[in-house]
């Protein structure tokens, strides 16, 4: 998600784009995941042999970010996807929540439970965007709230989580622009250990490079990765790693590179079916319904495969727009 600056730079940046977007081929390459709504923010979870994908839904008239509700869908073999609709919302499922504020989200499994971490406005605060999490005993929900407060809210970037849980059973916590924002989780999955960092959080004294937001955590062949969105605007998607859950990151290149044909690129990455995918979003669906028009934050999730070279970097994709 973003910030007001991101919003102003937007506009800058989109105008060199907005005359000739249209006029692209835009429907050439990878198409959006879900035709049903304008969707952003991807987070996939494998559950056996389905893949869910969780959204962010921006609103049929959203010009900016006017985000209802997180939608749910899955498969089972990357063609044919079943729409779950709105499975959770800010003023739904907060009693704090703002309304039409669904930013950025993550859902993970684990002891039987399914922990949805959210982020969206506290409406009790003013513009103040807070972590929340919900909780439910399926990936479909329905998800409540357990804590009945925002589990991280110190006004400072608190967007975009992002949870990886170690092979030693330890739970991160990963979230921030334009700062990285760390934190433990307890076992119990809703609160964090105040005994780590400045009472559970550790904010990195520079900006990772390239680094905006979106951050994105999971290991492989015992490295650790950490996709991002890329430095703002436009956003492509950017990567590190790192031997530690706690870093020092270090930076690899792109996985997607910056395209003006986009303001934002959120990442989602996921093993399933014995192949990597990478999950993001684009405006396919929004130019192809509406040629012409100027640009709106109303968002196309796509994903492609992924793949490694030997020495475990990440070979970089096309833009969505350009992937045969």
């Amino acid at each position: 998600m973003k910030n007001t600056v991101h919003t102003i730079m937007v506009a800058v940046v989109m105008a060199a784009m907005v005359a000739g977007a249209a006029d692209r081929d835009d429907q050439k390459g990878v198409r959006p995941c879900f035709d049903d709504a304008f969707t952003a923010d991807p987070a996939p979870l494998a559950v056996g042999d389905t893949l869910y994908v969780y959204t962010g839904q921006d609103a049929d008239d959203a010009d900016g970010f006017k985000m209802p509700g997180w939608r749910l869908y899955s498969t089972k073999d990357m063609k044919t996807w079943k729409a779950h609709g709105i499975v959770a919302s800010p003023d739904g499922n907060f009693t704090w929540g703002g309304k039409n504020t669904a930013w950025a989200s993550q859902c993970v499994g684990r002891n039987g439970k399914y922990y949805f971490y959210t982020t969206c406005i506290d409406k009790r605060k003013g513009w103040c965007m807070s972590i929340g999490v919900l909780v439910a005993d399926r990936p479909e929900g329905p998800f409540k709230d357990p804590i009945g407060e925002p589990l991280i809210q110190h006004c400072q970037g608190d967007i975009d989580p992002t949870v990886f849980v170690d092979d030693d059973g330890q739970a991160w916590l990963y979230w921030g622009n334009p700062l990285l924002h760390t934190a433990k989780l307890n076992a119990d999955m809703i609160s964090i250990d105040k005994s780590y960092g400045d009472n559970g959080i550790k904010v990195a004294s520079e900006r990772l490079k390239d680094y905006q937001e979106g951050p994105w955590v999971w290991k492989r062949d015992g490295k650790y990765y950490m996709a991002y969105a890329s430095t703002c605007c436009p956003e492509g998607i950017g990567y590190s790693m790192s031997t530690s859950p706690e870093g020092p990151w270090e930076y690899k290149g792109h996985i997607m590179d910056h395209d003006i044909r986009s303001s934002g690129n959120h990442p989602g990455i996921v093993a399933f079916n014995g192949k990597w995918y990478c999950f993001g979003f684009g405006y396919q669906r929004y130019h192809r319904l509406n040629p012409g028009e100027k640009h709106r934050e109303r968002r196309s999730v796509c994903f492609t495969e992924m793949t490694y070279n030997p020495d475990g970097t990440i070979r970089q994709l096309s833009w969505w727009a350009d992937i045969q």
